[in-house]
C-alpha cells in the first residue's frame, strides 16, 4: 500500500479583475469613475511614506516586469544609485510592438488613471520628479486619451508642484514615438526619447546608472506601473497570494487568433490555456488547436501537447518557452505553420535596426530560405540551413530583437519538421491559401 501523500486538487481557475475591473463602465477613462472606484487613495498612502519603504512593499509583494523580462520591479528600482540632488526619470515603455501583444493599449484607453497613479506612486518611490510615457506614434487614439488623463489629474492637483501638499513635485510627459519596433527596447527607447535615431545601446552603463540624459532612470512596462496602486491599497501578501510562489500577482493574458471569443483575461499567473481556452469559449468550432504562443511571437511556440503548462515565468520556462507579455496567439488545424512563421519572420526582418551584423544579415537570410521552402522549392537540408542561421544570430545579436527572431523558426522545426518537407513533396504549400484567415495570400 502506498503512504505517498495525494496532491491537493488545484482549484477551479478564475479570473482576478483589477486593472480591469471597471473597464465595461460607461466614461471608465474619465478621472471621476477611477475616483469613484477609489482611485488616488494609494498615491494618499503612499505621500506619507517614506520612498525606501514603498520601494520594500513592491520588493515583498514580487511583482515582476510585465513587458516580457519579468524582471523583479522592486529590485530593479532599488538599483539606483543614491540622490545626488540632480534629476532621475521614470521612463515607461508604451511601445507595445509584438506581434500578439495587445494588453497595454486596451488599459490605457479603458483605464489610463491607473497607470498615472501608479506612475507618480513610482516617481515619489525612487526620487525622480518627472515621468516620461512613451507611447507607439500609430496609436494616435490612446496618445490623445493618456494626454486627456494626465491634463485632468494635473487639474486635480495630482500632479505638478507640491503634489496634494507634500512636497513634492511631479509632472509626466506623454511621448509619441514614430513606430520602431526596436524603441520596445529600453535603451534604443531612450535614443528615441531623446531625439536620436532608435538603436540598442552598449550595455553597461545600464539605464539604472547612466539612462535618459545620461542620468539614472527607471524604465518599466505599462503594466507593471499600473499594478503598484493596487498593491499599496492592500498589500504586499494580497498580492503575493495570487500567483505562484515565484510569480506572483494577477496579469493579463491576450488570447487571439482561432478562439471564440478573444480579448483580454485578467487572472493569476500559474492559470493554463486550457482553463483560459474554457473560459474564452474554445478553439473555433470545426477545427483542432494545432499550435500558440505563450508570450508573443519571440517566444517558441508550444503545441496542443502544452495546453496544462502553468502560465508563469518558471513553468514555461522549463518547457522551453517564455511567459514574455502572455500575448496568447491561437492557431488552428487550417494554419500552415510555415507560412505563419514565414510572415514573423518578414517583421523581424523588416524591423531589424541594422546595428548588428547578425540581426540584420541573418534574418535577411532567414526570409529567403523560408520563402524559398513555403513555394516547394529548395531542398530537405534547408532546415538544417535554418537551424544554422539560427544558431549563429542567438547570443550574438546585440539585443534580443535577434534572439526572438529565431524562437518561431527552431520551435516551429522542432515540432512540425515534416509539415516543412510537405512542402517540398508537394511542391508548394498543402494548405488552402484561404484557409488560413490569418495568414491569407501568396508570397510577394
Amino acid at each position: 500500500m502506498s503512504t505517498e501523500a495525494t496532491p491537493a486538487p488545484r482549484p477551479p481557475a478564475t479570473l482576478t479583475p483589477v486593472l480591469s475591473a471597471f473597464w465595461d463602465e460607461p466614461e471608465s477613462w474619465t478621472l471621476a469613475t477611477y475616483e469613484r472606484h477609489g482611485g488616488y487613495q494609494a498615491l494618499r498612502t503612499a505621500l506619507a511614506m517614506a520612498p525606501a519603504d514603498i520601494v520594500t512593499k513592491v520588493k515583498d509583494s514580487g511583482l515582476r516586469g510585465r513587458g516580457g523580462a519579468g524582471f523583479p520591479t522592486g529590485l530593479k528600482w532599488s538599483f539606483l544609485p543614491k540622490p545626488d540632488g540632480l534629476p532621475r526619470y521614470l521612463v515607461i515603455n508604451a511601445d507595445e510592438s509584438e506581434p500578439g501583444t495587445c494588453k497595454d493599449v486596451p488599459l490605457m484607453m479603458a483605464t489610463p488613471q491607473f497607470l498615472i497613479e501608479g506612475a507618480i506612486i513610482t516617481c515619489h518611490a525612487i526620487g525622480a520628479e518627472r515621468a516620461f510615457i512613451y507611447v507607439r506614434g500609430e496609436v494616435v487614439h490612446v496618445y490623445r486619451r493618456l494626454l486627456a488623463a494626465v491634463e485632468q489629474a494635473r487639474a486635480a492637483g495630482y500632479l505638478g508642484e507640491n503634489v496634494l501638499g507634500s512636497g513634492s513635485n511631479i509632472d509626466i510627459v506623454v511621448h509619441a514615438g514614430a513606430g520602431a519596433y526596436i524603441c520596445g527596447e529600453e535603451t534604443a527607447l531612450l535614443d528615441s526619447l531623446e531625439g536620436l535615431r532608435g538603436q540598442p545601446r552598449l550595455k553597461p552603463p545600464f539605464p539604472a546608472v547612466a539612462g535618459l540624459y545620461a542620468r539614472p532612470t527607471v524604465v518599466n512596462n505599462v503594466e507593471s506601473i499600473a499594478s503598484v496602486p493596487s498593491i499599496i491599497s492592500n498589500s504586499p501578501g494580497w498580492f503575493a497570494g495570487m500567483g505562484t510562489a515565484k510569480s506572483a500577482g494577477f496579469g493579463f493574458f491576450s488570447l487571439s487568433g482561432h478562439v471564440v471569443r478573444p480579448g483580454q483575461y485578467e487572472a493569476p499567473l500559474g492559470i493554463t490555456l486550457r482553463e483560459l481556452l474554457e473560459m474564452a469559449g474554445g478553439v473555433r468550432p470545426g477545427h483542432e488547436l494545432k499550435f500558440w504562443t505563450p508570450g508573443g511571437s519571440s517566444t517558441p511556440m508550444f503545441t496542443a501537447e502544452h495546453l496544462d503548462i502553468p502560465l508563469d515565468f518558471e513553468s514555461t520556462a522549463a518547457a522551453g518557452s517564455m511567459l514574455g507579455t502572455r500575448a496568447l496567439q491561437i492557431f488552428d488545424d487550417s494554419t500552415c505553420v510555415l507560412r505563419a512563421v514565414l510572415r514573423w519572420t518578414e517583421f523581424y526582418a523588416h524591423e531589424s535596426c541594422g546595428k548588428c551584423t547578425p540581426c540584420r544579415e541573418g534574418t535577411y537570410w532567414l526570409v529567403q530560405v523560408l520563402r524559398r521552402l513555403e513555394n516547394g522549392q529548395g531542398e530537405a537540408a534547408d532546415l538544417d540551413k535554418l537551424l544554422d542561421i539560427c544558431d549563429n544570430i542567438l547570443g550574438r545579436a546585440f539585443c534580443a530583437l535577434g534572439d526572438g527572431a529565431t524562437s518561431p523558426i527552431s520551435s516551429s522545426v522542432k515540432y512540425f519538421r515534416d509539415e516543412y518537407l510537405r512542402h517540398l513533396t508537394e511542391g508548394g504549400c498543402p494548405f488552402d491559401p484561404v484557409a488560413s484567415t490569418l495568414f491569407a495570400g501568396a508570397n510577394a
